[in-house]
């Protein structure tokens, strides 16, 4: 099962880098939209997230939130479901 992962990051953002590295440790490829200076992925990202805020994380084109949505996700074991692999409880870095 092919999952697709997108993510909306800005080159300064602490949360970005904690989701990306979540899903890192997930062993998971992610496509990401640097939307720093680029105006039109950033309406594009509150377009289909409804919300401002970065990261902006799509998993199957479903909105699954920010950083801490995923932690919680993550923590619930409810991610690596989402992600198509084998439940593992517990690899949340928080």
């Amino acid at each position: 099962m092919s999952v697709k992962i997108e993510i909306y990051t800005k080159l300064y953002c602490l949360y970005c880098q904690r989701a990306k590295e979540l899903l890192r440790i997930k062993g998971v490829s992610f496509v990401e939209y640097d939307i720093t200076d680029d105006e039109l992925k950033a309406v594009e990202m509150q377009q289909r997230g409804r919300r401002n805020s970065v990261p902006g994380i799509f998993i199957d084109n479903t909105p699954i939130g920010n950083c801490d949505d995923l932690f919680n996700l993550d923590e619930r074991g409810d991610l690596d479901t989402l992600l198509g692999l084998a439940p593992c409880r517990g690899t949340s870095a928080r």
